[in-house]
């Protein structure tokens, strides 16, 4: 669903599970730094808020986002890790760069997640411009490092 119809921050959490035991892996990409941080920050904030532990929540950077899958597959290979989120920005420039990266990355999240059987999350910011990917960074339309992990518990409950 586009983020101008639906609030990235916004979810019910009614029939979230228990994920005090759940361990969690973030990789972070250290490509846009600022607003990664951000993303990750939404994320970490809010596996926290539905009762996860800090010590169970293992953050990553890889150098960008193209690089998420190869950190994603060295969390997921774990079998003590429950969920990993991805969180990445890539903004469209001069080149078609933008097109190659995303579809990688979407490639690669989602073998991931197969490979290993367990919810391997896509929460790449993916914006024309950088003040679309803040507004996607607790900007106007949410938070999509919350986004991200919301539909990890959402997938460990399933």
């Amino acid at each position: 669903m586009a983020t101008s119809l639906q609030n990235l921050s916004e979810y019910d959490a009614s029939t979230f599970i228990d994920i005090s035991e759940k361990r969690f892996g973030l990789v972070v990409a250290d490509w846009n730094r600022e607003i990664t941080d951000v993303l990750s920050a939404g994320a970490y904030d809010t596996l926290l808020k539905h009762g996860a532990n800090a010590d169970n929540i293992y953050r990553n950077t890889v150098p960008g986002s193209f690089e998420l899958t190869l950190g994603a597959q060295f969390l997921a290979q774990h079998e003590e890790m429950d969920a990993v989120i991805c969180l990445g920005v890539v903004i469209q420039g001069e080149t078609k760069h933008d097109d190659y990266i995303c579809h990688a990355v979407a490639q690669g999240i989602t073998q991931v997640g197969l490979k290993f059987n367990k919810p391997v999350i896509f929460g790449l910011v993916t914006t024309n411009t950088l003040e679309q990917a803040w507004d996607r960074a607790g900007g106007k339309h949410g938070n999509k490092g919350v986004e991200a992990a919301v539909a990890a518990i959402q997938m460990l409950g399933f």
